[in-house]
C-alpha cells in the first residue's frame, strides 16, 4: 500500500508562487485586464513573455533533455492557481498543459521542445466543455488534407499551431496559419474562444488521437481545479478585506454575525477545494488514482468556484455590479470553468462509475 501524499506546499512550491504572484502584479493588474478584455486583443502577451521567456514556465512538464523544467504537476497546479488568481488573459493552461501532455502522449519531442520556450504556442483544437471520457470531433482526412470545422476552441486566436484529431484516428499539427481562426462570443473574455476551420490544411500526422486526446483532457481537467481555487481564493480573500472596511450604521459589514457565517460557509468550502485540487495535482505528478483524483476535484471545484464568486459580488453590494470592479472577470471565469473539461455532473457521474455505485 503506497504511502500518504503530502499535500502541502513545499518550500520550493512556495517560492514559485511567490515568484509568479509578484510578476502578475506588474502584468495583469485587474484594471489592466479589464481594459484588455475590451481592446478586442485580449491575450496579454508580455505576460505571456514573461512568464515563459523569464522564468521558463512553459515547459514545466517537458522534460529537461527536450528543454524543459523537467518539473511535475504539482509546480504547475501552483503556477495555475496564482494565474487564477489574476484571471490571467494567457494561454498557460491551453498550451503549456492540455498541449504539450498531447504531445508528451505522442512524443513529438520537436513540438515540445518549441512549445517548452513559450515561442510557441500550441492548441489541442477540441471543443473547452470536452470531458477526460467524453466524445470529441474529428475532421476530415482526405486526400493527404484536412477539412472540417471544430467549434469552442480555447485559445485559438492565440496559437501557432493547432493539434487536430482526424477521422483516420491521428492527431496532426496543423500550423494555425492554414486555418480560418474565428472569434467566438464567450462569457468569459479573458480565455476567448474560437471556431477552427480547415480547407485543405496540410498537417503532419504525431500519433494516435485517441490516447494523446484522453491524456491530454485529464491533465487539463485535474489541474484546471487549480486554477478554479485561485479563483475562489482571490474572491474570498477580496471580499473579506472589503468587509473590514466597509461600514454601515458605523460598525464594519463585516462584523454583522449573519455576514460572518456565510464568510465562514466559504472558508470552509475553499478549504475543501484546495485538498481536492492539491490530491488531483499529487496524482497527476505520481501516475497513482489519478482518474478518481481528477474527478473527484472537478466535481467538488466548479459549484465553489461559481458560489464563491457569487457571493463575493453579493457582499461587494453597488460596487460589485460595476464594469469598473474586477469582481465580474472572476465571476465569468468560474462560470466558463465550470463547463470547461466536463460539468460537475459529468464527472460525479464518471466518479460513481469509478466507484463502483451505478444508479439502480
Amino acid at each position: 500500500m503506497s504511502a500518504q501524499p503530502d499535500l502541502l506546499y513545499s518550500e520550493e512550491e512556495e517560492a514559485l508562487r511567490a515568484a509568479v504572484r509578484d510578476l502578475l502584479a506588474d502584468h495583469c493588474d485587474p484594471a489592466g485586464v479589464i481594459t484588455r478584455t475590451e481592446s478586442g486583443a485580449p491575450h496579454d502577451r508580455q505576460a505571456w513573455k514573461a512568464l515563459t521567456d523569464g522564468m521558463g514556465l512553459a515547459g514545466l512538464l517537458v522534460p529537461e533533455e527536450l528543454g524543459g523544467q523537467g518539473a511535475t504537476h504539482r509546480e504547475a497546479a501552483v503556477v495555475l492557481e496564482e494565474l487564477g488568481r489574476a484571471v490571467a488573459p494567457v494561454p498557460y493552461l491551453t498550451s503549456a498543459v492540455v498541449a504539450t501532455e498531447a504531445l508528451l502522449a505522442v512524443a513529438a519531442d520537436d513540438l515540445l521542445g518549441e512549445l517548452a520556450s513559450g515561442r510557441t504556442v500550441g492548441v489541442l483544437a477540441v471543443a473547452l466543455n470536452t470531458a477526460p471520457h467524453g466524445a470529441h470531433k474529428a475532421v476530415r482526412l482526405e486526400n493527404g488534407v484536412l477539412h472540417g470545422e471544430l467549434t469552442g476552441i480555447a485559445d485559438a486566436a492565440a496559437a501557432d499551431v493547432l493539434l487536430v484529431p482526424a477521422d483516420d484516428g491521428g492527431l496532426y499539427a496543423v500550423a494555425a496559419d492554414a486555418a480560418a481562426v474565428t472569434p467566438q462570443v464567450s462569457l468569459d473574455l479573458t480565455r476567448p474562444l474560437a471556431t477552427v476551420a480547415l480547407d485543405g490544411a496540410p498537417g503532419r500526422r504525431l500519433g494516435d488521437a485517441e490516447p494523446a486526446v484522453r491524456r491530454a483532457l485529464r491533465a487539463g481537467a485535474g489541474l484546471l481545479a487549480s486554477e478554479q481555487l485561485g479563483v475562489a481564493d482571490w474572491a474570498l480573500t477580496e471580499t473579506v478585506r472589503y468587509l473590514k472596511e466597509r461600514k454601515q450604521f458605523n460598525r464594519p459589514v463585516g462584523g454583522f454575525q449573519a455576514v460572518k457565517h456565510r464568510l465562514a460557509q466559504l472558508w470552509l468550502d475553499v478549504v475543501g477545494l484546495r485538498a481536492a485540487a492539491r490530491n488531483a495535482a499529487d496524482a497527476l505528478s505520481t501516475g497513482e488514482d489519478t482518474d478518481m483524483a481528477v474527478t473527484v476535484a472537478q466535481a467538488c471545484a466548479a459549484p465553489v468556484a461559481v458560489r464563491v464568486a457569487e457571493e463575493a459580488l453579493q457582499l461587494h453590494g453597488g460596487i460589485g455590479m460595476t464594469w469598473e470592479h474586477p469582481v465580474h472577470l472572476y465571476l465569468k471565469r468560474a462560470k466558463a470553468d465550470s463547463i470547461a473539461y466536463g460539468t460537475a455532473g459529468a464527472h460525479r457521474q464518471a466518479l460513481a462509475e469509478l466507484a463502483g455505485l451505478q444508479a439502480p
